[in-house]
């Protein structure tokens, strides 16, 4: 072949591979652009996963500082709360609103009356936090109650003098079966505010106001702590019986719901240095609870014993005046012993259009003497007995109806119940050693309590054990006994007078609020030795009338709710 011909087959390959070549060319250009846009596809789906992660973060950002903005509203609340005197009356004042702003979210609160449960206040928090960018909204709606304790007080001392106290002890084989408050003292935080002798048994949690720690770091309950069954806690808040305004705004108030016709204000006319009282005696006759009511009684003093004092009105708790304690009483001969049922007595407290249910009240402007010639009182209906003056504990009380065992205390389903407030002392009487006082003309002897078998059949004495089942509060002092710790020199022997030598048992099934502790024994020589157990029904709001003084309001079973109006 010679040289043109092979140039004309070369031409002729040419085409052919330029051809096989676009071809190729046509079938990778797709796969390119494909690829292409599935890179284009994951890298939007990066970035939008990437923003929607970044925006849900934000969104939990600030839906979580709406929450806690709205709880920031519910603590400052409850803060509010605890600093009132009365928090009804501060309510009804148009008190319990406020606003919080933080940097990033702000919050709403407002605090208004829900109801009663049975005679029990029921207050609602509703509290709205509201975050900045995006704006979220979330709010917590809470009912609340004030917390109760079965034990509170004050101080944990006993007055000695007009500014002195000493420390009161809890000492072994005493039993404390209630929950136990002890307010701050505001003293060395070095000290304790508690005292504790041997190894006494607290069956129930106990709160202090007081830090655990000494300002220099050292645990000053380190060994002690094993005594608390149910644990203890500190740094709360104080109860608020220590407040003058408090209790006489509480006490007004009952007096002012109170039915006219069960309002008292007893005249004594005996001719000795006398306190003017009413007498109660309660007794169950055909099935029917009731009460014997006596009024204008003169109760003759009797020069005070050595931890005989009570606080001194406007001192703020922190000053003491010895008073004169009982001796005896008598009434006038003109004045009848009227016997009443309890039910007559039952009114409904009514607030913010709500009413409580209905218990029986007794307000008496003076003091009151509860017992008669008996061995014990018996209570059959729910009653509170409210005294300007003192209340005088002068007979065992207990409640009619089914009791448990271990400790002998009313049932669940026991429905009586009774209440002592006074704005004075609450105490147990050392009765008359003599079996006829003197009586001043136109004037009965109302003897109380028992007379021992001969030879000790020369006065009155209190049953051993002596049982006090109520909810006592005492505005005015402690719960105790008197004439504790007297001492006579010549017949070296204490003069208060135990039924069993050389000292009776005081059992308490109840509750117990008071200002500073009453001295009730001295452990193995005088007065009672203590057990103390709480009656679990008061926590139910069974007791007529508001008496409670806990500064910790804590939410009513299943009372919390919160959520976001947020989609």
């Amino acid at each position: 072949m010679n040289i043109r011909h092979k140039l004309l087959n070369i031409r002729h390959l040419i085409p052919v591979a330029q051809k096989k070549r676009v071809a190729g060319s046509g079938f990778a250009l797709p796969l390119v652009i494909i690829v292409m846009i599935i890179l284009i596809m994951l890298s939007a789906g990066a970035m939008m996963a990437g923003y929607g992660s970044r925006l849900q973060a934000v969104k939990a950002k600030a839906e979580t500082e709406a929450m806690l903005a709205a709880e920031a509203g519910y603590e400052q609340a409850i803060f509010w709360m605890s600093q009132q005197s009365d928090i009804l009356g501060a309510i009804q004042s148009g008190g319990g609103s406020g606003n919080i702003n933080f940097s990033t979210s702000r919050c709403s609160y407002e605090i208004s009356f829900q109801d009663f449960i049975g005679a029990r206040p029921v207050f609602k928090i509703l509290s709205t936090g509201i975050s900045g960018r995006p704006t979220f909204t979330r709010i917590v709606d809470v009912s609340v109650m004030q917390e109760t304790s079965g034990w509170a007080m004050g101080a944990c001392r006993v007055p000695t003098g007009p500014t002195s106290t000493t420390g009161v002890h809890f000492a072994d084989d005493e039993i404390i079966d209630m929950p136990l408050h002890i307010n701050n003292a505001h003293d060395s935080p070095d000290e304790r505010d508690m005292f504790i002798t041997g190894t006494p048994q607290f069956l129930r949690k106990v709160e202090m106001g007081e830090p655990r720690k000494t300002s220099g770091g050292y645990d000053k309950y380190s060994g002690v702590m094993t005594l608390f069954d149910d644990g203890i806690y500190f740094d709360q808040p104080n109860v608020r019986i220590t407040d003058e305004a408090a209790v006489l705004s509480k006490i007004n108030r009952f007096r002012d719901s109170t039915d006219a016709a069960y309002r008292f204000n007893p005249v004594g006319t005996a001719s000795f240095s006398k306190y003017n009282a009413v007498q109660l005696e309660f007794f169950v006759e055909g099935g029917i609870g009731k009460v014997r009511i006596t009024n204008n009684c003169s109760v003759k003093r009797k020069t005070a014993g050595t931890y005989d004092y009570k606080v001194e009105p406007g001192s703020g708790g922190n000053r003491f005046e010895i008073y004169d304690i009982y001796d005896y009483h008598t009434k006038p001969t003109s004045e009848a012993s009227i016997p009443v049922p309890i039910e007559n007595t039952y009114v409904t407290q009514e607030f913010a259009g709500y009413e409580s249910e209905p218990g029986g009240q007794i307000y008496v402007d003076g003091s009151v003497v509860i017992g008669g010639e008996s061995n014990i009182q018996t209570v059959k209906g729910k009653i509170t007995v409210v005294a300007t003056g003192n209340i005088w504990v002068a007979d065992s009380i207990k409640m009619d109806g089914a009791h448990d065992t271990s400790p002998d205390r009313p049932s669940a389903d026991n429905t009586n119940v009774l209440g002592l407030i006074a704005q004075g002392v609450i105490k147990v009487v050392n009765p008359t050693s003599s079996s006829s006082p003197y009586t001043p003309s136109g004037q009965i002897y109302q003897p109380i309590g028992i007379t021992k078998p001969y030879p000790y059949n020369s006065g009155r004495y209190l049953p051993d054990p002596t049982v006090v089942e109520a909810a006592i509060t005492v505005g005015g002092g402690g719960w105790g006994a008197e004439y504790v710790g007297v001492y006579d020199p010549y017949s070296h022997n204490y003069l208060r007078r135990e039924y069993t030598s050389p000292q009776d048992d005081l059992i308490v099934c109840g509750s117990i609020t008071e200002v500073i502790r009453g001295a009730v024994g001295i452990v193995g020589s005088d007065g009672y030795l203590k057990n103390y157990y709480i009656d679990p029904r008061l926590m139910s709001g069974i007791l007529p009338g508001d008496i409670w003084f806990s500064g910790k309001y804590i939410p009513a079973p299943a009372g919390w709710h919160d959520h976001s109006i947020n989609n």
